[in-house]
């Protein structure tokens, strides 16, 4: 795996990744990479606290003529999303993740990568292991856990972990973007209760598919509009309801902040009806095709025959209640900002559909940078789900990190990127929550920006980072660190 690493710079960054992706990460099952941390805390006779929730400060002194600056936080998160594709077998509680080299890009073999954020730790771990006459600031690394399922640890931070009061967030993940506000969200919850009844005797089992879309983050992405696995499943399932088409099960998505890219439904189908079905799968699987272009040149969408026929079916209600709800539901960027350009404001995630303990489990996955926006869909939603018989609990709501345009490390930060790049770079927001939000709220009076190198396809399998653009963003940190040196 080291080869995949082998010759890039910075040196001590990549080989700090390549022994990062050795060692399983998934949210709220950190155990593994929480002891490695304090190893490699303790092996280097660094300063070290972890608090009740698991998160993880590692202290450096200042260096090279910074020993008296004030204290800088470099922030980074712990655990990874872990989604694969459907056809490979991997283990994320146990199996390292196996890195490629693709030309300019540093990939995984069908897995996400972990770069979210795997790149900033390895970024800390890396300014941590520096020379002792460094031109740093006394420097507190943060590592957080659980960011990608709630922002648990940054929820649960114990502030009086930190004594700095600029914090430079690693998690941006577009080079030349300075972030300096993020949108809040929370998710919706809805239990549809369901019954079922026996499954006609004479009625045929099969499997609709809808699988190979891209994914990816379901804030940073949604503007793209890229295909939402159960949304076309639910419009598939229409024209076969209509042919009295019964359902068995629907089964997609298992991760909030990711787009479905891939939903199974058991079905059972009256005898007479095949034909038409094929004809009307074949037909609509068409007409998306059209629709998202080259956007999803990878849908695949199966009828596909099952030889065990299932004993019973959802009701008649059951399934109307189910669908209605599916095909009810909003999915997408719903608004944009009147005050960044291009910035989506308000979105909505279908994010999986399960059953569960006898229900239907359905999660939506709400943004804004708009509070009483994120809380206008959300009782949408709530009404829409009411309409169907089911009940939504909300869960996981996060506060947005509002910009601070005069912010005195973002002055720095810019100055010094037009200095090197010979460009001003990219300020603005992002459509997904940070954990800036929480921890500003945490810690008041917190001086914030979150930048980063560019990966593209978080959350997904296709994630990748882009390898040059890490020595840049490599180089534009210490440069700044050197300059916060001298504060």
């Amino acid at each position: 795996m080291a080869s995949a690493v082998s010759g890039l710079e910075p040196s001590a960054l990549w080989n700090n990744f390549a022994a990062l992706s050795l060692i399983p990460r998934p949210s709220k099952q950190e155990e593994q990479v929480l002891a490695w941390l304090q190893e490699f805390a303790t092996s280097r006779e660094l300063e070290w606290q972890q608090d009740e929730t698991g998160n993880i400060v590692m202290r450096r002194p200042g260096s090279g003529g910074g020993e008296s600056a004030p204290m800088v936080v470099i922030q980074s998160h712990v655990d990874m999303v872990c989604e694969k594709n459907s056809d490979v077998e991997h283990d994320f509680t146990s199996d390292p993740i196996s890195l490629l080299r693709d030309g300019e890009w540093l990939t995984a073999d069908g897995t996400t990568l972990g770069a979210d954020n795997g790149i900033g730790v390895a970024t800390a771990l890396a300014l941590l292991e520096m020379k002792e006459d460094a031109k740093l600031p006394p420097l507190e690394c943060l590592f957080t856990v659980d960011e990608e399922t709630g922002l648990t640890g940054a929820f649960a931070l114990d502030a009086a972990l930190l004594q700095g009061r600029t914090m430079l967030n690693l998690d941006t993940e577009e080079w030349g973007a300075i972030c300096i506000g993020c949108a809040g969200g929370g998710d919706s919850q809805i239990s549809l209760p369901v019954s079922y009844e026996g499954a006609p005797s004479d009625f045929l089992s099969f499997q609709l598919a809808v699988e190979g879309l891209k994914g990816g983050h379901s804030g940073v992405d949604i503007h793209e509009y890229r295909a939402n696995a159960i949304v076309l499943l639910a419009s598939v399932l229409v024209p076969l309801a209509e042919m009295g088409t019964r359902i068995v099960s629907v089964q997609g998505g298992d991760k909030t902040n990711a787009i479905p890219r891939e939903v199974f439904a058991t079905l059972l189908l009256p005898p007479e009806a095949m034909a038409d079905a094929q004809i009307a799968v074949a037909e609509r699987t068409e007409s998306l095709r059209r629709e998202y272009g080259t956007l999803e040149k990878g849908m695949r969408v199966s009828l596909m025959g099952l030889e065990d026929a299932p004993p019973e079916c959802l009701s008649a209600k059951a399934q109307g209640n189910l669908l209605g709800l599916l095909r009810t539901l909003p999915h997408g960027a719903l608004k944009y900002s009147h005050t960044i350009p291009g910035l989506v404001e308000t979105s909505n995630n279908l994010a999986s559909v399960a059953p569960v303990d006898g229900n239907y489990l359905v999660v939506c996955s709400s943004r804004s940078s708009i509070m009483e926006a994120l809380e206008d869909i959300r009782l949408r939603i709530a009404s829409m789900a009411k309409m169907c018989d089911a009940i939504t609990t909300r869960t996981g709501t996060y506060p947005g990190w509002q910009p601070n345009p005069d912010s005195p490390v973002l002055k720095r930060l810019k100055r010094i990127y037009a200095a090197q790049l010979g460009e001003e770079p990219e300020v603005g927001a992002i459509h997904a929550g940070l954990e800036c939000g929480v921890i500003g709220e945490r810690a008041p009076g917190m001086d914030m920006v979150s930048f980063g190198p560019t990966i593209t396809g978080a959350h997904s399998p296709d994630e990748r980072v882009e390898i040059s653009s890490v020595e840049k963003f490599w180089d534009l940190l210490l440069e700044l660190l050197a300059e916060l040196a001298e504060a």
